[in-house]
């Protein structure tokens, strides 16, 4: 990313469509985060769903129209941040695989691609962040690495530095941290059964460290473990990374009234 000097970079925010209907809180403490860097956030109104479901799906014309939305929608801005590893692994990887070499799309994907990125992947490894505004939830915490973030854009670290900078914040490992926790988009509908006993593994996991929260970077994550959470009636909580490196605990965990 490349700013003239004393101008702020100009990050557009992909809120994802999780977020937008289930969790807009997770938009919020994203703006916040970004603002508090310095960052001059837009969010472009036209926004739409990234494509990762019908891509997946092996619907790849739906795909691409998807993403031809957002490519254009996005095109002008110093950076584009997603709270979400696996909708922004899409715009960087999938993208420029959804056109053909020669494709004036595909020049396009490759140019927004470039320019994409997780936001603590944003913050730690661009921004060059090293602390926010947290706040610590109450009690210890345990962190769940996101299959798409964590296998295709290497975000690990990231929101453990960003985490530990926190005052008063006690981060315990979990135990299988990187295996997924079974939801994988339409893997948990195509899947129920195995997606269930995956879950199940990770909420064990998670209620063994004795952490009073867990958290993640991908809502739709934190969405399925917080269901089986409740399920299982273990007392366990869930919330976006964000929501914490943004000092925003007062809200209800997700799932929660």
């Amino acid at each position: 990313m490349t700013v003239s000097e004393g101008e702020k970079p100009r990050v557009a925010l992909l809120a994802t469509c999780l977020v937008d209907l289930f969790r807009p809180s997770v938009g919020f403490a994203a703006a916040r985060l970004l603002e508090d860097a310095g960052c001059d956030v837009r969010v472009p109104p036209g926004q739409t769903c990234c494509g990762q479901p019908a891509w997946n799906a092996g619907d790849e014309r739906g795909a691409r129209r998807l993403a031809r939305r957002v490519i254009a929608e996005f095109e002008g801005y110093d950076a584009v941040v997603l709270p979400s590893g696996s909708c922004a692994a899409t715009v960087i990887k999938d993208y420029p695989q959804m056109f053909r070499a020669g494709d004036r799309w595909r020049a396009r994907a490759e140019k927004l691609a470039a320019r994409t990125f997780e936001i603590t992947q944003f913050l730690a490894d661009v921004l060059g962040v090293a602390a926010t505004d947290g706040r610590a939830p109450e009690g210890p915490v345990t962190y769940h690495d996101s299959c798409s973030g964590l296998r295709s854009l290497g975000i690990k670290a990231q929101p453990r530095a960003l985490l530990g900078a926190i005052e008063g914040l006690e981060l315990r490992e979990l135990p299988e941290a990187e295996v997924c926790c079974g939801f994988g988009g339409t893997f948990c509908v195509k899947y129920p059964e195995i997606s269930d006993r995956m879950a199940a593994d990770k909420t064990r996991h998670a209620a063994a460290t004795g952490a009073g929260t867990i958290l993640a970077g991908d809502l739709g994550c934190l969405m399925n473990i917080a269901g089986k959470m409740s399920r299982e009636g273990r007392p366990v909580k869930a919330r976006h990374v964000v929501e914490v490196l943004a000092g925003m605990t007062d809200t209800p965990a997700i799932g929660e009234s």
